[in-house]
Parts: structure tokens; sequence; C-alpha cells
């Protein structure tokens, strides 16, 4: 996957990661949790043009300033955050998806509009957007800045960061 972390947040979605799942909280002190999804699923073994590939295009976008108010909820329940702006977000995935068209946003499950958000929480009956922004309370509103590019890899008990890269620079972060 390849993902923008967003660390002002990362406490918070440490904790509920932890909740439902911890074999999914990584012990790789840059591993993004609290994330901007730019293009997944990814290639899980890439290659080195890959990966320079990659890092080109990170090279080539500048860092991204977003703020995180707007709670929203997709029809399969999960709850998250709306940066806005989003175009610079989705420029950067249109990007990535000409350069790697074999991996289309969520595997093509949503169409090509993909909505860029950073996921908080999932829907049940004693979860919802009401209890999530009261959990959220003082967390949110941020304005922050996205300046990292991860190649993260996402796998119980193994998640880590397998590159990464500062937007704008290419070199690494």
């Amino acid at each position: 996957m390849l993902q923008l972390p967003v660390p002002v947040l990362e406490d918070w979605v440490v904790a509920r990661t932890r909740h439902y799942d911890p074999s999914f909280v990584s012990d790789d002190e840059r591993f993004g949790h609290a994330h901007i999804t730019a293009l997944a699923p990814f290639d899980p073994r890439p290659t080195r043009d890959a990966v320079s590939t990659v890092a080109s295009i990170a090279a080539q976008t500048a860092p991204i300033d977003v703020r995180l108010e707007r709670l929203d909820q997709f029809p399969n329940g999960i709850i998250h955050l709306v940066p806005e702006p989003q175009e610079p977000l989705a420029r950067l995935t249109a990007r990535l998806v000409e350069a790697f068209p074999q991996f289309p946003p969520y595997a093509g499950e949503f169409g090509p509009a993909v909505a860029p958000h950073l996921t908080l929480d999932a829907a049940s009956p004693e979860v919802g957007i009401d209890s999530t922004r009261r959990s959220l309370a003082g967390a949110v509103p941020v304005s922050t800045r996205l300046d990292t590019l991860q190649l993260a890899w996402w796998e119980t008990d193994r998640c880590h960061v397998l590159e990464q890269w500062t937007l704008g620079t290419g070199g690494p972060g």
C-alpha cells in the first residue's frame, strides 16, 4: 500500500487499531497507522523500477496541507475523516494509477472515483459517527501537512514500512 502518514492522529488510531486487532499494531516507529491511502492495493513485490517510479512521483509532489474535521461514513460502515481539500490527494492517486494501471484503487471495487479519507472506526451497534466524534474530542479539527509517502506492508504481526520518501524531494524520509 502507498500511504501518507498523519502523525498528529497516530496515537488515536493506534488505540483504535489495538482495540479491534492488536496484531495490526506495528512496532516499526515509522509506520503510519493513521494515514490517507494514496494507492492500495499495490505490488506486494515491487521491482526496483517500480520503487524508482514511486520515488520520482514523490519527488514531483509538493507536501499537501489538509484540514481534518468532517466525519463521514461509507456504505460499508467505515467511519472516516474527510481531508480538505481533496484535490491534491486525488491528483496524487491519479498519477500513481497512471504509472501503475494494473493496480486500480481498491482493486476497482468502488469505481474510478476514489474519496480520499483517513479511516477511524467501523460502525456497529455500539459505534457510530456520534460516538466516534465524542471519542475524537480534542483531537480534531486539525490542520496538518502531509509530507511523507510510504510503501507500507500490512499483515498480521508484520506491519512495517518498506520504503519511504519525503514529498517534493524524493529523498529518504
